[in-house]
């Protein structure tokens, strides 16, 4: 555990926040690794993997119609999915992933890379477009580091 994970925790003990996770391209690895530390169920609730539109739709509501018009890896679809984690699990914060880790799925418009973050709460919305090198395993291990650092970021400005 590195400094960012004591400080979010702290922060969110000391707000009494509670968080959801929904996570496409990181499949599990932010709650993975917001679990890693004890005494994370004082804040962690529990979190999606919403890997496939069709769990992204049945798992945390987001519109199939968004998905059709944006696609998956969208700030449309990463506010949809934590504002629908949030929603489901009722927490203070939800938090979401979706991009392209590679080595294959890239566009020119969505290169592999392009990764879409996203913290909500009940009136405000976190979001960051990022474009992340370095092959599949350190796409998905800065992506889960970045949504982190934003969520850090949200309780701390609240």
């Amino acid at each position: 555990m590195t400094s960012l994970d004591e400080d979010l925790a702290a922060a969110l003990l000391a707000h009494d926040a509670t968080v959801a996770t929904a996570e496409s391209c990181t499949a599990g690895l932010v709650a993975g690794r917001i679990a890693d530390r004890p005494g994370s169920s004082a804040y962690l609730i529990g979190g999606f993997v919403t890997y496939a539109n069709r769990a992204k739709t049945e798992e945390v509501g987001v519109a199939a119609d968004v998905l059709d018009r944006v696609g998956a890896v969208s700030e449309e679809v990463a506010v949809a999915m934590a504002q629908g984690a949030r929603a489901r699990l009722g927490t203070t914060y939800g938090l979401s992933t979706t991009g392209v880790a590679g080595p294959d799925g890239g566009t020119p418009q969505k290169p592999v890379g392009r990764v879409h973050i996203a913290v909500v709460s009940a009136d405000r919305t976190w979001h960051r477009r990022l474009q992340l090198d370095g092959d599949r395993a350190q796409v998905r291990a800065d992506t889960v580091t970045e949504v982190l650092r934003l969520l850090l970021e949200a309780v701390a400005t609240g």
